[in-house]
């Protein structure tokens, strides 16, 4: 099983950061152990002292796919849910400072929080998904995938040129603007439509 994540997908976030939008996916990864399954605890790493919130749609592949079409992408996924992708945002501007890699700041132990997963049909697949993140009840992150830079189906098309796209892999498909950092006792909730999909305690 493959986590892969989008970088940037909404402009608003990119300004944010002080990034440029990208003209093509921007793609990263996280290895296996970096999931948190739904509800679990998280625990603050000690490499950081600005730990940041980065919600998200994600959705499972259910089928094999190398070199997929746009136009068929639909079929080679069947789940939606949410999650975060939590960043040490100092250490990842560290790192992109110094012309490294952003590993370190985005791929550790638990740092990709997976909710509850949905299934959904071809129809359903299109539908402007809305979602939010609340921090200790407040909310501060609302997105909405019509305003994904790169839809669903084009982010599994890019994807699927470099990798091959495995039954159970899972795309991060990026954040909306408001990431912001967390600390030790914080709670996030994250919703998809109405419907809770996550609780994560920091620890």
């Amino acid at each position: 099983m493959k986590i892969f994540c989008i970088g940037r997908n909404y402009a608003a976030h990119a300004r944010e950061l002080q990034n440029e939008v990208p003209s093509d996916p921007l793609i990263f990864m996280k290895p296996k152990n970096a999931l948190l399954q739904k509800d679990e605890p998280f625990y603050y790493p000690d490499f950081t002292r600005n730990l940041q919130y980065e919600c998200e749609l994600v959705i499972q592949m259910c089928k094999n796919g190398k070199y997929i079409d746009k136009k068929y992408a639909y079929r080679y996924y069947d789940k939606i849910g949410l999650g975060i992708d939590f960043t040490a945002r100092d250490v990842q501007l560290r790192l992109k400072n110094a012309g490294h890699p952003w590993e370190l700041a985005k791929a550790f132990d638990q740092s990709a929080v997976l909710g509850e997963m949905l299934s959904i049909s071809e129809m359903e697949a299109e539908a402007p998904f809305t979602f939010r993140l609340e921090k200790n009840g407040e909310i501060v992150q609302q997105g909405d995938a019509a305003n994904m830079i790169f839809s669903v189906d084009e982010i599994v098309a890019y994807i699927s040129k470099f990798f091959t796209l495995n039954i159970g892999d899972l795309i991060y498909t990026g954040t909306p603007a408001g990431v912001g950092a967390v600390q030790i006792g914080d709670q996030l909730e994250g919703y998809l439509e109405k419907k809770k999909m996550f609780t994560v305690e920091i620890k």
